[in-house]
């Protein structure tokens, strides 16, 4: 049987409803244990909206870790052996990290509501933003910021794939790379709807606030190995992951380069565990040899099966 990887999303992938399509009692479980955690309905929100507010950056990061850790208990009633490897996709990294065992639930609810809060606050809202820059090669998007002629921040941010990477900073540098997309070889410059520039240096303050919550937080050995965002490497000791996911932060996202070394390694399936079909997508861009699948709804998670169990076949265009 092929190994396969559990990969959890990040914001971005919340949508009012998600999961409901499943109709195990194990999804509406794991949002009441959330909101019982939280303190406010977040089963109420997923369920109902409104967007807006499921949107709000505190809110969608405990969201989305429900809805990935629902989606991760779903699939362990399955009864197919365990991955081979976990990641997670900025927000992402704490769902992976509770489904090995290195943070507790409860623990990573509060920790990522607080990262929002943290994230939130640090950047003024209309004064930062990201944007995706389509049909450069990760050195040309790095080129291009290092081009910016003025004193604000402009990085890439997130390497989502071949030719899509995320770039974040402040206002002005945005602007102008709007305006020079084409002169800089751009196929396409699209700002995201999102009003904290996550993954750069504007984060700092943020992540040296978190790091004070982290230091006093359980923090274990994973049973599953963890490959974590900065560097696409797993760790071991509590302090290393606790530095991990404070750098994180300010760092970037190296989602292509942590999905070919998890390839390197022999892992050729690769299952999407919370909403949507956001990281499905890049690793197939990443590899066209690598299968996908995304848990979001029954007939993903039907698919899912089939790729992990080995029942269906990797190279088919059925598998893609």
């Amino acid at each position: 049987m092929m190994q396969y990887a559990i990969v959890f999303p990040g914001q971005g992938s919340q949508a009012v409803g998600m999961l409901s399509g499943h109709a195990d009692p194990v999804i509406a479980q794991t949002y009441a244990e959330a909101s019982s955690v939280l303190g406010w309905d977040l089963a109420a929100l997923v369920a109902n909206g409104p967007a807006e507010e499921l949107n709000r950056t505190e809110r969608a990061q405990p969201a989305l870790l429900a809805a990935g850790i629902a989606a991760w208990r779903l699939w362990q009633k399955q009864g197919l052996p365990p991955p081979a490897a976990l990641a997670g996709h900025s927000l992402g990294e704490y769902s992976a990290l509770v489904a090995s065992g290195s943070l507790d639930f409860a623990d990573a609810l509060k920790l990522v509501e607080l990262r929002g809060q943290l994230m939130q606050a640090a950047v003024p809202a209309g004064t930062g933003g990201m944007m995706a820059i389509l049909g450069l090669e990760d050195e040309q998007v790095e080129a291009v910021c290092r081009a910016y002629p003025g004193s604000e921040v402009l990085e890439p941010v997130n390497y989502n794939s071949p030719g899509q990477v995320v770039v974040a900073g402040q206002k002005a540098a945005l602007d102008w790379l709007a305006a020079n997309a084409k002169a800089q070889g751009i196929k396409r410059a699209l700002p995201l709807p999102v009003s904290v520039p996550s993954h750069c240096s504007l984060m700092r303050g943020a992540a040296e606030k978190l790091a004070e919550t982290l230091a006093l937080t359980t923090v274990r050995a994973p049973s599953i190995p963890v490959f974590h965002n900065f560097d696409a490497q797993s760790r071991q000791d509590a302090g290393s992951i606790r530095e991990a996911l404070k750098v994180q932060l300010y760092c970037p996202v190296r989602w292509t380069q942590t999905i070919r070394g998890l390839s390197g390694r022999g892992i050729g399936v690769f299952l999407e565990c919370g909403p949507g079909e956001v990281l499905a997508g890049l690793c197939k861009r990443i590899g066209k040899e690598l299968a996908a699948a995304s848990l979001s709804e029954p007939a993903g998670l039907e698919k899912a099966r089939g790729l992990a169990s080995g029942e269906a076949a990797v190279c088919s265009p059925s598998a893609a």
